[in-house]
């Protein structure tokens, strides 16, 4: 169950888009990516179950605007607890933090204190898009190269809703670069279609993806996960169901607050 709140974050759904170029004298030009899917304020909370384990929830929040490198950000921050017979065995308290510029929806800095079981991670990364490098305050100031446009852990789950999604066809695979752990990882995300998904608030549309992960050069299934995001402009996570060596965790939208727009559930 080790890094089980990543798993939150990873519900997100990458497609084609297009955008525009905020061009500043002498420095690299960053995209402008429109924002039409969340606004501060937004709260969602997630149940997570492990097999028939009522094993914990997850909170994602945007918080507040704020600035970064002088530009305008989002400040997100992400909450994990085990609960009930989970603290016996995995006591989980995990919680991470991003701040997302509001238009290139890209992060100037990311946050994580995880402890999981006993295994802690402690994270606070500088990213600087402009020259493609990544500091951890937390590591003497280590510097990492990163890719164009690479997102951390929470923030891909935000900008990957703000991407125009009506234009894939299934089977279309489409791609995402995170920096986790002093890494950049590349993923691929597999649309299969559409589904009416049955949740606690009653039935929604929804888009359906498999995540792929890179093995060598072949992009290959990650541990039997399927993931469904309301087919709207919110484009919010409802459910996501993965197969792991022991056991499954299936993970359910449970609580939602000021969406940016209606939804609607039959």
């Amino acid at each position: 169950m080790r890094k089980w709140f990543a798993l939150v974050c990873l519900v997100v759904i990458p497609a084609g888009m297009s955008f525009s170029q905020d061009v500043i004298p002498g420095k690299k030009t960053l995209r402008n990516v429109n924002n039409n899917a969340f606004a501060v304020g937004e709260y969602l909370k997630y149940r997570i179950h492990y097999g028939i384990i009522n094993a914990g929830i997850a909170e994602l929040t945007v918080a507040k605007k704020t600035t970064r490198k002088n530009r305008p950000v989002f400040h997100m921050v992400g909450v994990g607890k085990t609960t009930g017979m989970a603290e016996w065995f995995f006591k989980t308290r995990d919680r991470y933090e991003t701040y997302i510029d509001t238009e290139a929806m890209i992060p100037w800095e990311f946050i994580r204190d995880v402890d999981e079981g006993g295994y802690k991670i402690n994270r606070h990364i500088i990213f600087d898009h402009y020259e493609n490098k990544a500091v951890d305050l937390k590591a003497n100031n280590q510097s990492f190269n990163i890719d164009n446009n690479a997102q951390d852990l929470l923030s891909t789950f935000y900008y990957a809703r703000c991407i125009n999604a009506d234009t894939l066809k299934v089977g279309q695979e489409v791609p995402v670069d995170m920096f986790l752990d002093h890494e950049m990882y590349p993923f691929r995300f597999k649309y299969l279609g559409k589904e009416t998904v049955k949740s606690d608030f009653g039935r929604i549309r929804c888009m359906k993806f498999q995540p792929l992960v890179q093995s060598g050069r072949v992009f290959k299934e990650k541990e039997g996960m399927t993931l469904w995001v309301t087919d709207d402009q919110n484009k919010v996570p409802i459910r996501l169901e993965s197969e792991l060596a022991v056991g499954s965790i299936k993970i359910d939208l449970m609580e939602y607050k000021n969406l940016r727009h209606s939804i609607n559930f039959r």
